[in-house]
């Protein structure tokens, strides 16, 4: 009965469930937060409620990033002392921001009732949003694939370097092989022009197309552009600070992409259950 009440809301609202947007890419130092942040910070330009989520639990810098002050954060709601709602931060144009703690080991170790418990911490979300973009944290940890696997798009953020790829590689066999993902976008980092994101993207699919089952997508040649380091000097994202640039021009149009992106009508294949929370939780809020 209760099944049957959740998938009518979620048909009756399919237009307003949430896109949740995981930004990974295996190898630290590819780019993946200033995409995550300049990403978020478009879409709510183009008029969407967004969410960015600091799930490098043990190493964040979203904050820092963008200069803002945090007094509680993650680490404070697995412990109780208070909700998710009660650590958002504010961003540029809106944006929420879940941040994580920074120097912690114990965050980096989440025990599978911790894990359970920020997972049960979405459920109970209450601010209203259209989009929640995960900003991951390096490598293949449990954490890294659980927030991966939870989303309905995978962006895989390279750049032009062998680790880059050969990490990356392994994040998409690992959520192919042992968690049955089969689609991935990927985004070329920091590249000289377009012809170079282009053959980034072949050498990748390359190697997916002999050994995995799985579709990649190019949707995003981010050129490399002097101004990401002067914004992030200036800890403003790059589509405020230099809103005409290559880069921030290039992130752009990834954001007017992603805002079109289907949204599934409910959750299935690779998603977990705070995913289910959310739109149900979305869809009975709407409905009241």
């Amino acid at each position: 009965m209760i099944e049957d009440q959740a998938s009518s809301l979620r048909r009756m609202n399919q237009s307003r469930l949430i896109k949740v947007i995981a930004v990974t890419g295996g190898k630290g130092g590819v780019g993946k937060t200033n995409v995550t942040l300049n990403t978020a910070i478009s879409m709510a330009q183009q008029g969407k409620r967004v969410m960015v989520l600091d799930a490098d639990l043990g190493l964040a810098n979203v904050d820092v990033l963008l200069g803002l002050r945090v007094v509680k954060n993650l680490s404070h709601v697995l412990s109780g002392e208070c909700t998710l709602d009660e650590v958002l931060v504010e961003g540029p144009c809106g944006i929420k921001i879940a941040p994580a703690t920074s120097g912690s080991q114990s965050m980096t170790e989440l025990t599978p009732t911790e894990h359970a418990g920020l997972i049960r911490a979405f459920s109970e979300l209450r601010s209203q949003i259209d989009v929640l973009i995960v900003d991951t944290a390096a490598g293949i940890s449990d954490m890294v694939l659980s927030f991966s696997r939870a989303s309905q798009d995978i962006l895989v953020v390279v750049c032009d370097e062998p680790t880059s790829l050969t990490d990356a590689y392994a994040l998409i066999k690992i959520l192919n092989k042992e968690h049955g993902v089969f689609r991935f976008k990927i985004v070329a980092n920091m590249v000289r022009n377009m012809r170079e994101g282009q053959e980034l993207f072949n050498k990748l699919t390359k190697v997916t197309n002999r050994f995995l089952d799985v579709a990649l997508e190019l949707v995003a040649t981010v050129p490399f552009d002097e101004n990401i380091r002067k914004s992030v000097r200036k800890q403003k994202a790059i589509v405020e600070a230099y809103p005409n640039s290559p880069a921030a021009v290039a992130i752009k149009k990834l954001a007017q992409q992603a805002s079109g992106w289907p949204v599934p009508s409910q959750p299935g294949g690779h998603l977990e259950f705070f995913l289910e929370q959310l739109i149900v939780k979305k869809a009975v809020g709407d409905v009241r």
